[in-house]
């Protein structure tokens, strides 16, 4: 019956059904109930020091909402008609347990701050959870670079090959995106870090809550200091729907990548059967659905962002149910992310790099910056030099052969300044070898890329 709900009392008709629908958002925020628990056993306490709840109705409260949680926990809670919100179906049934105590427990305390403290505290508990995932697999990537360091690859810009590289020295700069990802985390955390619990509906709390050894419980850093931007405010879900945008789509690049490296035009991977799928029509296919899983929902996440974004923008002051959204947005894009981490782990730790072809793959005409920075060498200033190695590969192209087979009479027509030396240009792994500065692809860089990761993450 209406009287029965927390604000049913100004009411003198029933809630239309579909409204009752669309307003309750028990399915969605039901994952919060441990966060909702921890959050009013911590009200209780605070209400117990200004002595609006007395030792043993506190005692009650919190021995109450245990027995909701473990409830919970054990999947026996049952929702009621009327249980709008996570919040109100623990109020419910803690009153059925203790009695007239639990009526005592929202003193001064409203769904506004309530909600947005409790997403608070779900939010941080599993963006660990994210932190750790995303971890893993650049340990995976790490493991594999050192093992597989000396495995030479074409390099690719525009998708021409470009450069030849070294295969760690590209699975190392999926790592680095992964790694700044983590790094973002710690901005996010800090915006979930201050409480907004003591800020009622939008003017406060009337009852002089010590709200700085209520964060301290709940262990926050500090405090919201306007009580009417803490009701509205989802900045933090907004900063982690882009985080995990910005880690999807640098998932959906290494899935494309490890696309086209497993076809049949490439053949630089294969992709672990246990993360493949076949044909319904043709036997011989092997299909990269993990890695096109990834790419399809690393856009959705996308979306996510997009649509919240355009809840947020119009928005008055203070709390509207526009942003009952948020716990939708926010659980929804965890899963996802959580999901394809998760398969991207897997399919990266298993996939079989095939050496042969990655180094077969590697062409002469990929050292054209090489006779450029030869002629560097040789004096010839690097603009006049990258024009003479363009000379070189239109040459090699007119007579239909690779630039290596050029004789020396004729590249000497093209510029004096080359000499018999030019023959050790044409060796790939001398080639990479001269990129030994921080962030290249020698061996020697890339073994500090290596270092330098595993360091940061012991």
């Amino acid at each position: 019956m209406e009287h029965k709900k927390l604000w049913g009392g100004r009411f003198s008709a029933s809630t239309d059904s579909n409204l009752e629908k669309l307003n309750s958002s028990i399915t969605f925020d039901k994952r919060m109930y441990a966060e909702d628990i921890e959050g009013s056993k911590a009200y209780a306490e605070a209400l117990k020091k200004i002595n609006l709840l007395t030792e043993h109705e506190t005692t009650q409260i919190c021995k109450g909402l245990d027995r909701v949680k473990i409830e919970w926990d054990q999947n026996l809670f049952e929702t009621k008609e009327g249980d709008e919100d996570i919040h109100t179906a623990n109020e419910r049934r803690l009153k059925e347990i203790i009695g007239e105590p639990a009526t005592k427990l929202h003193v001064g305390r409203s769904r506004n701050d309530q909600v947005v403290t409790d997403m608070k505290l779900w939010l941080r508990s599993h963006l660990q959870d994210l932190d750790k995932i995303v971890k893993s697999l650049i340990k995976v990537i790490i493991t594999r670079s050192a093992h597989e360091i000396d495995i030479m690859m074409p390099g690719y810009t525009h998708l021409q090959r470009a450069q030849p590289v070294r295969w760690s020295h590209y699975l190392l700069s999926h790592a680095w995106n992964l790694k700044k990802d983590c790094d973002r985390l710690d901005d996010i955390v800090k915006l979930i870090n201050i409480m907004p619990l003591g800020s009622g509906a939008l003017a406060g709390n009337p009852f002089n809550i010590d709200r700085m050894s209520l964060a301290s419980s709940l262990d926050f850093d500090s405090v919201t200091q306007n009580s009417m931007q803490a009701v509205g405010d989802r900045d933090f879900i907004a900063e982690f729907l882009f985080w995990a945008s910005m880690v999807g789509i640098h998932l959906s690049r290494l899935a494309e990548d490890l696309i086209l490296y497993s076809s049949k035009e490439f053949e630089f991977v294969t992709i672990d059967d246990t993360y493949s799928t076949g044909s319904s029509l043709m036997p011989q296919k092997r299909n990269p659905d993990s890695l096109e899983l990834i790419r399809g929902i690393g856009g959705s996440l996308f979306g996510q962002c997009c649509s919240f974004m355009m809840v947020l923008k119009s928005l008055p002051s203070t709390y509207n149910k526009d942003l009952q959204y948020d716990k939708e947005a926010m659980f929804t894009t965890f899963d996802k992310l959580k999901s394809i981490l998760e398969v991207a782990t897997g399919t990266v730790k298993t996939l079989k790099v095939n050496q042969d072809k990655c180094k077969n793959a590697l062409s002469f005409e990929m050292l054209a910056t090489d006779v450029a920075y030869y002629l560097v060498r040789k004096e010839v200033p690097f603009r006049d030099a990258h024009f003479l190695a363009g000379k070189v590969v239109a040459e090699a192209e007119r007579k239909g052969v690779s630039i290596c087979d050029l004789t020396l009479e004729e590249l000497k027509n093209i510029s004096s300044s080359f000499d018999v030396d030019i023959g050790r240009v044409w060796n790939y792994e001398h080639s990479i070898e001269q990129y030994k500065a921080i962030g290249g692809t020698a061996k020697s860089s890339v073994a500090k890329q290596i270092e330098l990761l595993e360091k940061w993450l012991m």
